[in-house]
């Protein structure tokens, strides 16, 4: 990397780097079994050890005192609620979220108190265990469908956010606890991944497009910064590269690797590399977790190519990268890219769809992530030139789009928002279907069905958002409205699906 330069102190060099990794991997839970000694304590040994194994089996990691420290291995005295507190802050950093068990009735303050102790301030799951009709004795009787309630009128009391399962009572062991744990997994992890959450803007915004401005002070509040680097240093940086660099051969390959450039010149091909040594260069020395990139039309006119083929690339390696410098769209991608643990894309909700009420047309120019393509046949994933801005500055200019159909099948849809005249920051989420509709045009496109999809247009429309939308395809809908709502605590409508 010796021949790029050190400029306005985004200098790419080891000195400079801020390298602030973004934590991944499994979802770690704090657990607080709950307990009150007037019910059958053996129940709480038993539903410990039931509950652990089965978040063993979700891949969920858990912080739990431990068995022979509490009455046991629950939580119910004001001295085991203080070791649980001392032990979830402890290991603050790792703990995503908290799971509330309650295999008898449970002490509602014991509960409120460590959850307020250890100050968290994390998504809170409250689990209880269901009786059986048959066993009501007093030596097995539970009584959690009425101690959840108390559990979770103190933790209002308290000021403490929580998140209910999908039945008021449920078996640990069922498939509909395993989802409702998966889903809880994906709100934590969207939730921890907005916190100090650094994002790149690289270039302005595109004068004709005033739909993508956002307020960075809003952003802020909420611990998600901007940094930003100018067009000129990124091409300034680019001009200090040598076509022999090691980056720029690798790069090369990886794009060479990620899809077809049959037909492609070579020129552009490694215009597209060095750009993308660039971008990567920024992202490394200031620890950003995704990017947005001015395109319409400086790169075109001042460079010779798009930059939707580095874009593509990052997006598929879970880097979202969003066009138009559009931030939040990029955040609106984030998002669901967390929740999902799968690349999203940003799109233009585009055209109708015949006369059908509920379909339509989603497309880009486009810089969709490959893993949104077919990957065989006339509709497979290629690398092409952009027909839009061709017209205007020549088609030689404009190569480096990743163009193809998008694959039949479920996706999440959302979009975020900064509302400056408000002071808030708004949302929308919902599920639909990219269907297998007969089609034919250019660039990255899917037909799409989502149920009452005239409702959400106008929901669209009369609350200011953007034409731009965020697409992942996985069905997290619930996971994405709960984190931005209820812990974020931002405006969010959740779609009727």
């Amino acid at each position: 990397m010796e021949h790029l330069p050190i400029l306005s102190g985004h200098a790419p060099s080891e000195q400079t780097a801020v390298h602030l990794p973004r934590r991944s991997g499994p979802v770690t839970l704090g657990i607080i079994v709950g307990n009150r000694g007037f019910f059958p304590d053996h129940l709480c040994e038993k539903g410990r050890k039931i509950i652990l194994d089965v978040l063993e089996r979700e891949g969920i990691n858990a912080v739990i005192t431990p068995a022979d420290a509490t009455n046991n291995g629950a939580i119910e005295s004001l001295q085991e609620a203080r070791l649980c507190a001392d032990l979830f802050r402890k290991h603050r950093d790792e703990i995503d979220g908290v799971l509330v068990t309650l295999p008898n009735f449970g002490d509602e303050r014991a509960i409120a108190n460590a959850l307020r102790w250890a100050e968290l301030d994390v998504p809170v799951l409250i689990h209880a265990f269901e009786d059986d009709a048959s066993q009501m004795t007093i030596v097995n009787r539970r009584d959690s469908f009425c101690g959840k309630m108390s559990a979770c009128n103190n933790l209002r009391q308290y000021g403490i956010k929580f998140t209910l399962t999908s039945k008021h009572t449920m078996d640990p062991e069922s498939d509909a606890f395993a989802a409702d744990l998966r889903r809880f997994g994906a709100t934590c992890r969207v939730t921890r991944s907005m916190k100090n959450l650094r994002l790149g803007q690289i270039g302005a915004r595109p004068a004709a497009f005033n739909t993508v401005r956002f307020s960075e002070k809003l952003l802020e509040r909420y611990g998600i910064s901007v940094e930003t680097l100018d067009l000129s240093e990124l091409l300034g940086w680019i001009r200090r590269m040598g076509d022999d660099d090691a980056p720029v051969t690798n790069k090369l390959e990886e794009m060479r690797a990620y899809t077809r450039v049959d037909g492609i010149p070579p020129e552009s091909l490694m215009r597209m590399a060095k750009l993308g040594v660039a971008i990567d260069t920024f992202i490394e020395t200031q620890g950003l977790a995704a990017t947005a990139i001015q395109c319409w039309t400086s790169l075109e006119e001042f460079y010779g190519v798009v930059p939707c083929t580095a874009m593509s690339m990052m997006s598929n390696n879970l880097m979202a990268s969003a066009c138009e410098s559009d931030i939040a769209g990029t955040l609106s991608m984030f998002v669901l890219q967390e929740a999902a643990g799968v690349p999203a894309a940003l799109l233009d909700w585009n055209n109708n769809f015949g006369s059908d009420p509920n379909k339509g047309v989603v497309f880009h120019c486009s810089n969709l992530p490959k893993a949104f393509f077919e990957s065989s046949g006339d509709d497979a994933h290629r690398m092409d030139y952009q027909e839009i801005i061709a017209g205007t500055v020549g088609r030689d200019n404009t190569y480096g789009t990743i163009v193809g159909r998008i694959l039949p099948g479920p996706f999440t849809y959302s979009r975020i928002s900064t509302d400056d005249l408000h002071g808030v920051i708004r949302a929308y989420v919902g599920e639909g279907q990219f269907t297998s509709d007969a089609m034919q045009t250019f660039g990255g496109y899917g037909v799409f069905e989502v149920p009452n999809l005239q409702t959400l247009l106008a929901h669209i429309c009369e609350n200011g958002f953007e034409h731009h939308v965020a697409a992942t395809r996985a069905e997290v809908s619930g996971a994405v409205a709960e984190a931005l709502g209820k812990y974020l605590g931002w405006d969010v409508y959740e779609h009727a699906s």
